[in-house]
């Protein structure tokens, strides 16, 4: 698995910059196409439809039984909700049961890629619908087919059983197919670029975190055979749900602002870029924490997350919001202020969190860092009037006297 993060992590940081820079073409005008969201929505829903065959096979097949499978696998897997009145019921009047076999394992291993990249598709077209396109025909989604396919078949023969052949095969097709779909719908996709605003990037750090909830939901109660924890699950899920649509219903509506202060652009340049340059490595340094060595896979996403910072520097430097000469060092005590209270944020948040997934954890206090940090750097900005990053250049002669005159005529 360290392999496998190192491999992807190197592609990663050599190809993004040059997508990051490419300069957007324009959206289509025409045409249908289904949104990244949609197509998550629709593997999710299929994931769900196979536990519930997979119950019926396990009632009928397996007298209510999964050990036939489980004994291959770690514990915390097939909690079934094979007491459920309504899945005996169908399981009593379902026909050919034995047809259902594939439902052990097989049909799990073509969905998880399109659950994970439509999700990882969907918040990068919420931040930025350029961006979206242009990762679609860029090599790295290919490159992320590969890697997470790799992760996903590394996991596969750790915990080798026999059906482990059978899934890498689904697995390898998976991969050609789920990048094709992505960059077919997103070459469709009519979404128009908006600008990113303090408020806005509040609004999409929300999204990803209620997101982030429902994947959480989803992991486990369906992707581990888990859906008799279903009910308990419920209720986070659905609120996770409707926050969800509360905000995109909202991000949809807010006003286009003018260009935001020096910190905020940073920072948005920085959360633009970093989806971007995590996307390869992503699944990777996930499993990397638990069939890799943690160190490795923590440095493999902190180098990725420099490299989105690095991004957002030039960015800024190169085309700095402001006009008025400003103090250099003031972006610094804001940005270092912002990380500051970020940090202090996430580390409450961090030890009131509570499961049994570290991304339990993780989530929360990562949306709370963002979400102070955005708050803090939009209130200093406001504060010190968007004084620029970096001070004007001095002028020559004629600059001077332009600016003389400029000055004489206002007062």
């Amino acid at each position: 698995m360290d392999t496998v993060v190192l491999a992807s992590v190197v592609p990663a940081l050599a190809l993004t910059p040059r997508v990051l820079a490419r300069r957007p073409g324009p959206a289509p005008t025409a045409g249908r196409s289904m949104s990244p969201l949609t197509a998550l929505g629709v593997v999710t829903a299929l994931i769900y439809v196979n536990q519930v065959l997979f119950t019926v096979y396990v009632l009928r097949v397996h007298d209510g039984d999964p050990s036939f499978v489980a004994r291959y696998l770690p514990s915390g897997w097939f909690d079934l909700a094979t007491h459920h009145p309504v899945l005996r019921s169908l399981a009593r009047h379902f026909p050919a049961p034995e047809l259902l076999a594939p439902s052990v394992l097989r049909v799990q291993a073509f969905l998880e890629l399109p659950f994970v990249l439509t999700a990882f598709a969907a918040v990068v077209r919420w931040l930025d619908a350029d961006l979206y396109r242009a990762i679609a025909r860029s090599a790295l989604l290919p490159l992320a087919s590969v890697s997470c396919t790799l992760v996903f078949c590394v996991v596969e023969w750790d915990l080798r059983n026999p059906y482990t052949a059978d899934d890498i095969a689904i697995r390898a097709l998976s991969a050609l197919v789920t990048p094709a779909f992505i960059a077919w719908t997103a070459a469709r996709d009519r979404a128009r670029a908006r600008p990113v605003t303090a408020l806005r990037l509040l609004v999409f750090i929300a999204s990803l975190g209620a997101l982030g909830v429902l994947v959480l939901v989803v992991y486990d109660t369906a992707l581990l055979y888990n859906l008799g924890r279903l009910p308990e699950r419920a209720e986070p899920g659905l609120t996770a749900l409707a926050a969800l649509a509360v905000l995109r219903w909202a991000d949809a509506r807010l006003p286009g602002r003018p260009r935001p202060g020096p910190a905020v652009d940073f920072v948005g340049h920085a959360v633009r870029g970093w989806p971007a340059f995590f996307l390869v490595p992503a699944l990777a340094v996930r499993y990397g924490v638990t069939f890799g060595t943690p160190v490795a896979a923590a440095g493999a996403a902190l180098l990725t997350m420099a490299a989105a910072a690095l991004h957002a520097v030039r960015t800024v430097l190169r085309d700095p919001p402001g006009s008025r000469p400003g103090r250099p060092w003031w972006p610094a005590v804001q940005l270092g202020t912002a990380a500051l209270v970020g940090a202090g944020a996430a580390y409450v948040v961090a030890r009131q969190a509570v499961g049994s997934y570290y991304e339990a954890a993780l989530l929360p206090a990562g949306v709370a860092f963002l979400v102070t940090a955005i708050t803090v750097c939009a209130v200093t900005d406001m504060v010190a009037g968007r004084v620029p990053w970096v001070p004007q250049r001095p002028l020559g002669p004629a600059g001077a006297q332009a600016e003389g005159t400029r000055r004489h005529g206002s007062e």
